[in-house]
């Protein structure tokens, strides 16, 4: 069977033939204005959803800046303040989302190049959409019946309603959850800058509502059991001197028992260190802990229980060591030190001493961990003091909490200083365990093979210099290499003690150095923690080579130098590390003390490959 030939030539119209068609004519002019038309109605309709979405923004900024100021009305204005501006935003975020779907958006989204930034736009405004709708309408809404059902049991937190509201308040979280990864899968750096400062902007917003989020299912899934829903419970409170610096924070001090029940706090009893100085806590470590802390005897000294950063160290720790001081077991175990009782003050109102002394937001920081040790020179004197501060503070803020109209604000600061690391909770529940170590509040040293940049300082002098302590740490990234990426990390502590003038108790050194020191001069146990599987490559003190042991905890290296830290003086510590390639940024562990860590991360690209 043979093929039919095909033609040798093929006739082709000239252009200007066709356009003399009328019919051609009208279907180019036909598709030209509709090409305009498209173009025409997605700049309007974009205009249009950017007056949305900045009305939408302006709502949320109300209701952020509500949140972190203190009330000056009662809480139901409060909360009806908040209800509005969430509806407002809600309408102007589904507003902007049908202004942004349709079927000229689409397809221009898609074009390659030119449609980036069409693309972040319908994005942001979907977003936009989900969150109000799906997020911030049931906090809300689920704020109001709490505060409802308070005011129906005499302002006291109804534990029922929150368990009422923990599955509501989980979908919130997951719909956070997935708003916040659609928003970080958008075009940025598009050739358009205002999509791409409207997609930074509400990463930031998504990123905070989804933690507080978070907070708040988990808050409804732990907070009923842990205050007493189904039972007593009880509490061991440790408040720890920053003035002398330990793992977790400060040097473990006074404490108070603590019970719960129907959601109602009560403190038992009230002792300082001197009562669990020896007493000998059974329980098991971990022997990496055990070859990093042994020589510190931690588990039957107890101002040094935690010296390790890992939280739920210590509190094991002391829930065995009260067990064998009194014989009762406790539930959990939390921390907090000065700085959270200031935090806490500026939301409740300050406290006052039997003697009349006040004790403010402003002044309970150096009246527990400065002024103390000069006005009381003998120590079981100052002990004394520092749980009378103890006791009026607890009492104050108890007083808060049963107040309606202060306990919104009370509520926001425990939630800034758990988010701050200066409050920390551990249960000895295993599963409310597992919800609190995933959060900041745990106090847990993290895991896993997410990056990590920790500076954490122990005193080593027996001194209460550490109040004068400034540090900063910077995180620099380099090249990337066949073994790994280069990192270097980059300590500075300062001593600004004065030279003189400072009580003998606060500058003691009971370390019995082997060279002469003189009053204000400090020494420290200075770790670095490391990324999973990180080399240390050198080590370099003011410039000059060092060595560092080296140890692990948790799967991180441990690297520590004994340094001496004079009066006055500041030294710079330089690591050079090679660390596994990763595209993501540090965690930055901060430990708590008087004066905040100074921690930056340098910008990277990321490993090719």
């Amino acid at each position: 069977m043979r093929l039919p030939a095909l033609p040798r030539t093929v006739a082709f119209r000239p252009v200007s033939s066709l356009l003399r068609d009328p019919r051609v004519l009208l279907s180019v002019c036909a598709f030209v204005g509709l090409l305009l038309a498209s173009v025409g109605w997605i700049v309007v309709t974009a205009v249009l959803a950017r007056h949305e979405l900045l009305a939408a923004q302006r709502n949320l900024e109300t209701l952020r800046g509500q949140s972190n100021t203190a009330p000056s009305a009662g809480p139901a204005a409060q909360l009806r303040t908040a209800e509005a501006a969430v509806r407002s935003a809600a309408r102007h975020a589904a507003r902007a989302h049908r202004l942004t779907t349709g079927p000229a958006w689409y397809p221009a989204s898609h074009l390659p190049l030119l449609g980036q930034p069409l693309r972040t736009v319908r994005g942001v405004a979907e977003a936009s959409d989900l969150l109000t709708h799906d997020v911030l309408q049931p906090l809300t809404r689920t704020a109001s019946e709490l505060a409802t059902a308070a005011g129906n049991d005499g302002g006291h937190l109804d534990l029922a309603a929150l368990r009422r509201a923990a599955p509501l308040l989980k979908d919130a979280a997951r719909s956070a959850s997935a708003v916040r990864t659609n928003v970080a899968a958008l075009p940025h750096a598009t050739w358009l800058p205002a999509a791409d400062h409207a997609r930074a902007q509400l990463s930031g917003q998504v990123a905070r509502i989804s933690s507080v989020t978070d907070d708040a299912a988990m808050a409804a899934r732990v907070m009923p059991p842990m205050l007493g829903a189904a039972g007593p419970r009880r509490y061991l409170a440790v408040f720890e001197n920053t003035a002398e610096a330990r793992g977790t924070g400060g040097l473990p001090g006074a404490f108070a028992v603590v019970t719960a029940e129907r959601g109602r706090l009560h403190f038992e009893d009230f002792g300082n260190d001197s009562e669990l100085m020896d007493v000998r806590a059974a329980v098991d470590m971990p022997a990496e802990y055990t070859a990093l802390y042994g020589p510190s005897a931690p588990t039957s000294t107890w101002v040094n229980s935690n010296v390790s950063p890992h939280f739920p160290y210590a509190a094991r720790i002391w829930a065995a060591a009260w067990l064998a001081h009194s014989g009762q077991k406790v539930d959990g175990a939390f921390a907090l030190d000065p700085g959270a009782l200031s935090g806490l003050l500026s939301a409740s109102g300050s406290a006052r001493l039997a003697d009349g002394t006040p004790v403010t937001a402003a002044n309970v920081v150096a009246l527990t961990e400065r002024t103390s040790y000069a006005t009381y020179q003998d120590i079981p004197e100052r002990k004394e003091f520092f749980l009378d501060v103890a006791r009026a503070v607890s009492q104050r803020l108890l007083d808060s909490a049963d107040d309606p109209s202060r306990r919104p604000a009370l509520l926001a600061a425990l939630h800034q200083q758990f988010e701050g690391g200066r409050i920390k909770v551990w249960s000895a529940h295993p599963a409310e365990q597992r919800d609190l170590q995933q959060r900041p509040l745990g106090g847990a040293l993290p895991t896993g093979p997410a990056p990590l940049a920790g500076l954490v300082v122990t005193n080593a002098a027996g001194t209460k210099l550490d109040y004068y302590l400034d540090r900063s740490l910077v995180w620099a990234p380099g090249l990337c290499t066949e073994y790994g990426r280069e990192v270097t990390a980059t300590v500075r502590l300062s001593n600004r003690a004065p030279a003189s003038g400072l009580p003998a108790y606060v500058t003691q050194r009971v370390d019995n150095p082997p060279y002469r020191t003189r009053p204000g001069d400090n020494r420290l146990l200075v770790s670095y923690f490391a990324s999973e599987r990180a080399k240390l490559v050198k080590a370099t003190l003011d410039g000059r080579r060092t060595l560092m042991s080296g140890a692990v905890e948790r799967g991180h290296p441990v690297y520590t130098l004994d340094l001496e830290l004079p009066a006055g003086s500041s030294r710079t510590l330089v690591l050079h590390l090679l660390e596994p390639p990763t595209d993501r940024a540090p965690t930055v562990l901060r430990q708590p003390l008087v004066r905040p860590l100074q921690a930056a991360v340098r910008p990277y690209r990321p490993c090719s490959g």
